[in-house]
């Protein structure tokens, strides 16, 4: 049986790289133009080229979005674009509009073309009509229920790809136009403002209905699918999809983690407990900085699965160093600075090949040998006597209040 991939998302070519060192089966990413996501970083035709040559050698997939919903202006260099994308021999694009399939199809390009949940399909007959026009995977749309997914999965038209992370839409996902009415920024062109998230004045007869320290808005919280990993797997779904492209280094490694141990965990030994689900999500948590609920897999979600109220998002500090070397002969570690933190404290490292483990850090040094009180210049390099689980590439955060280890 071929094993589930899993589909992380990357706004650089750093996080790219991240992300299939930490255990992403296959990214997806923007470029430059005819993606949406317009605030991300984005990648150049050289970036791209440099990722599938990266990914090639980790036996990882590149996925490219070409999912704007085009106006007739914004069709210009199309077919040049996607040539040039086949001839990086990414393995596949991710799209919205029906014309930019046709045109990838008729232009013979080998990289495969998905349809992107901007369709919102949640039903077999939609996926068997896309199956007609010769698309190769369908992602569903973030409103499908558990049972609609396995009804959709046993009919077996084509490959199926179900989001299991990140933020979720107040409307049908690509169908909102409050941000076009609201700011001019258009949702389905890449510049959704995020209007659903705001904070308002509620007001009835011109009289204000809500509490002025507890301002309405109409968000949901963000999907968390850790619970529904190994229904996804019976079911013959084909690819997990992470949401994030805007989201941190540190985000991903930790999000794209914690989904691969638990991947590999259910192929390795069958049925989860739910001593292992809860030790995911705490490890998942470290670096969420919204509420999470389960969407729409348990049903229609209820008020519990909303943010009606005050939720600030909280920026979280937890990461405070990644590792740039080491040496295993004298066991010096060479660090850069990400968050403030004191030498000879407690904390854990996880890693490409490391699960979170505790370490009691030492002393640190910078570059000249100057012992240092306190690490807090974000992007110095420092070096420290590590004697420990450790590699390069791997992250250093303060240490939470248990280890949640998959053993």
């Amino acid at each position: 049986m071929k094993k589930i991939e899993l589909l992380a998302p990357a706004g650089n070519l750093e996080k790219a790289k991240i992300a299939i060192l930490y255990g992403a089966d296959a990214v997806y990413i923007g470029g430059k133009q005819f993606s949406l996501r317009s605030r991300a970083s984005n990648f150049t035709l050289e970036d791209i080229r440099e990722l599938v040559q990266f990914a090639n050698e980790h036996h990882a997939h590149v996925h490219v979005t070409v999912n704007m919903l085009p106006h007739p202006d914004d069709l210009e260099g199309l077919k040049d674009y996607l040539l040039a994308l086949d001839a990086i021999e990414v393995h596949a694009i991710i799209v919205a509009s029906p014309a930019i399939m046709r045109m990838a199809k008729q232009l013979g390009c080998c990289f495969e073309v998905h349809v992107s949940t901007q369709h919102s399909t949640t039903n077999a007959q939609a996926v068997s009509f896309w199956k007609k026009q010769g698309m190769d995977r369908v992602v569903l749309a973030r409103e499908c229920g558990l049972e609609q997914i396995r009804d959709i999965c046993e009919q077996k038209i084509l490959p199926i790809e179900v989001f299991i992370h990140g933020g979720m839409c107040i409307s049908y996902s690509g169908r909102c136009v409050l941000s076009n009415h609201m700011t001019l920024r258009d949702a389905n062109r890449g510049g959704c403002a995020q209007s659903c998230r705001w904070k308002y004045h509620l007001m009835e007869n011109n009289k204000e209905i809500s509490i002025p320290k507890n301002l309405f808005s109409m968000s949901s919280k963000d999907l968390q699918a850790v619970p529904f990993i190994q229904d996804f797997i019976k079911m013959g779904v084909a690819s997990l999809k992470i949401e994030g492209r805007m989201k941190s280094a540190y985000y991903l490694a930790t999000v794209v983690s914690s989904y691969r141990h638990l991947i590999d965990w259910i192929y390795e030994h069958g049925d989860v407990s739910d001593d292992i689900i809860q030790r995911v999500q705490n490890e998942i948590a470290k670096a969420e900085n919204r509420p999470t609920g389960p969407g729409f897999y348990r049903g229609m979600p209820d008020e519990k699965v909303q943010l009606y109220q005050d939720h600030d998002e909280i920026v979280t500090q937890e990461y405070v160093a990644f590792v740039l070397e080491y040496n295993a002969e004298d066991k010096k570690a060479l660090l850069q600075v990400k968050n403030k933190f004191f030498p000879n404290t407690q904390v854990e490292i996880f890693g490409p090949h490391i699960k979170s483990t505790p370490f009691q850090i030492g002393s640190i040094f910078d570059l000249d040998g100057n012992r240092l009180d306190v690490c807090n210049k974000p992007m110095q390099i420092v070096q420290t006597i590590w004697d420990g689980p450790i590699e390069k590439n791997a992250m250093i955060r303060k240490r939470g209040e248990s280890i949640n280890e998959i053993k």
